[in-house]
């Protein structure tokens, strides 16, 4: 690779009961879920985030504004597409994808493999280039309490 660059992404979201729970592009059956303009996913606004930053592109509200009704209710799996679409008109690929969810519940191990899967396709990566982790807080803050999700991303973009 000729030129490689660094992005770093961030997203929390307030949850609330009766509403859909999707993350890193899949649903998860729970009680609750993100209050949000788009479907709410965090884990895949900090991923794009992440991208759009690693290629001095902004940020996804830059890009996908939530004051927009085109995408309202969108599926965040749709978002990424046009992010790596923007990285690709410019040359840039991803190499390597490394997240954090902080959530005290449900517990996520089981969907990882699921969401690694449908991430890696997006993002045309191995899914052995996606990484992704969970965590609690211990039941201490917003988090901690169930009454939010935050996600955190870091990503490795590659010009040929």
């Amino acid at each position: 690779m000729e030129s490689l660059r660094v992005g770093l992404g961030y997203d929390v979201h307030q949850l609330e009961t009766g509403r859909r729970f999707t993350l890193g592009g899949i649903h998860i059956p729970f009680d609750k879920g993100p209050v949000a303009h788009s479907d709410g996913d965090v884990l895949i606004h900090a991923i794009c985030d992440a991208l759009l930053g690693a290629a001095n592109l902004g940020d996804i509200g830059v890009h996908f504004p939530d004051t927009s009704d085109e995408f309202k209710g969108v599926d965040s799996k749709v978002l990424l597409r046009i992010v790596v679409e923007k990285l690709e008109e410019i040359n840039y690929s991803v190499v390597n994808l490394d997240t954090m969810v902080s959530l005290q519940s449900p517990k996520l191990k089981e969907y990882i493999p699921s969401m690694k899967d449908v991430l890696s396709r997006i993002m045309k990566i191995s899914t052995n280039d996606v990484s992704i982790k969970a965590t609690t807080t211990e039941h201490l803050g917003y988090i901690g309490r169930g009454e939010g999700i935050a996600a955190q991303a870091v990503v490795l973009i590659g010009k040929e």
